[in-house]
C-alpha cells in the first residue's frame, strides 16, 4: 500500500504540437526584431531586412495552424499543451496586429508615396537628391499630377501654410520644430535677400521599421508675412500607407500653434548704439 503511494504521479504527455507552436511563435519574434535592427541600423539593403520580417510573419501564421492542429490533438487524446497554445496565441495576435491594420490602411488609401502642399511647384529635393539614387529607390523629382490628384481626394486638409509672420520668424518657429522631432537635418538655409527663401531638408523615419523618408520645406515671403511649404517622400516603395500625409499634417498643425504663440511675443527692440563720450576741450 505504502507503495502505491510513493509512486511519482504518472502525467499525461505534452503534445508536441503545441510546443512546436509556441517555438515557432518565440523565432518569429526574434525575426521581427532581427529586420527591425537590420532596417535601422543599415547592417544590410531593405530588400533583404523586408524578406526577414514577411518571413517572420510567415511563421507566425504557420504557429497559429499548428496551435490548431495541437488543440485539435488535445481534445482527442486528453494530453496536455494549452498553456503553450495560449502563449503562442497571444506572441501571434502581439505579432501580426501591427502588419494586419498596415494591410488594412493599403487596400483603403491611394497608392502614393510622395506629398507636399504645392503640387505645383513642390520644395525640391537638392541636399538629399544624391541619397535617392540607389538602386530601388524613389527619385528626387515630384511624382506627378497623378499623385497630386489622389492626394487632393485622400488630404485635401494638406496645403499651403500662411502665416502672419516675417518670413525670418516664421523659419526659425519651423525650424525648432524639426529639431525637436529630431529629424536628421540635411541642409538648412535661413532667408537671405534678395529672393529670402529659406529651406530645410531633413530626414525623418517611420515608427518602427524606421524607414527613411525625406522631408523639405521652403519658407518663402508673402509681403509682410510668409509661407511655408512641407514635401514629405518615402525614400523606397510606392505606397506609404499614409505616413506622409501624416507627418506634414502634423507639422502644418504645430507650425500653426507656435506661429500664433510668436505672434502674441513682442519683438525684442534693439538696444540703441551707446552714445559717444563727450569730446574734451583743452584749455589754452
Amino acid at each position: 500500500m505504502a507503495r502505491r503511494f510513493s509512486a511519482p504521479y504518472q502525467q499525461e504527455p505534452v503534445s508536441g504540437l503545441a510546443t512546436w507552436s509556441r517555438n515557432l511563435a518565440i523565432f518569429s519574434v526574434i525575426a521581427v526584431l532581427v529586420s527591425i535592427i537590420i532596417v535601422r541600423f543599415g547592417f544590410l539593403e531593405v530588400k533583404p531586412a523586408l524578406a526577414t520580417f514577411f518571413g517572420a510573419l510567415g511563421l507566425a501564421v504557420l504557429s497559429i495552424l499548428v496551435g490548431l492542429a495541437a488543440f485539435a490533438a488535445i481534445w482527442q487524446n486528453g494530453s496536455r499543451g494549452m498553456g503553450r497554445i495560449s502563449l503562442a496565441l497571444l506572441i501571434n495576435c502581439a505579432v501580426l496586429a501591427y502588419p494586419a491594420y498596415l494591410a488594412y490602411q493599403f487596400r483603403k488609401l491611394p497608392p502614393i508615396y510622395d506629398i507636399t502642399t504645392d503640387p505645383i511647384d513642390p520644395p525640391k529635393f537638392e541636399a538629399l537628391a544624391r541619397l535617392r539614387t540607389g538602386e530601388g529607390t524613389n527619385p528626387a523629382v515630384y511624382a506627378g499630377l497623378y499623385s497630386a490628384e489622389q492626394q487632393r481626394r485622400a488630404y485635401p486638409g494638406i496645403e499651403t501654410v500662411e502665416l502672419e509672420l516675417p518670413v525670418d520668424r516664421a523659419y526659425d518657429v519651423t525650424l525648432r520644430l524639426v529639431n525637436r522631432r529630431k529629424w536628421l537635418v540635411i541642409d538648412e538655409r535661413a532667408p537671405q535677400p534678395p529672393r529670402r527663401i529659406g529651406r530645410i531638408e531633413a530626414v525623418a523615419r517611420t515608427p518602427i521599421m524606421g524607414f527613411r523618408e525625406d522631408v523639405s520645406i521652403r519658407v518663402t515671403p508673402d509681403g509682410e508675412d510668409s509661407r511655408v511649404d512641407i514635401r514629405s517622400a518615402s525614400r523606397y516603395f510606392d505606397a506609404d500607407l499614409g505616413s506622409n500625409a501624416t507627418r506634414v499634417a502634423k507639422l502644418i498643425e504645430d507650425i500653426n500653434t507656435a506661429a500664433e504663440a510668436a505672434a502674441k511675443k513682442p519683438v525684442k527692440a534693439a538696444p540703441p548704439p551707446p552714445k559717444a563720450p563727450a569730446a574734451k576741450t583743452v584749455k589754452k
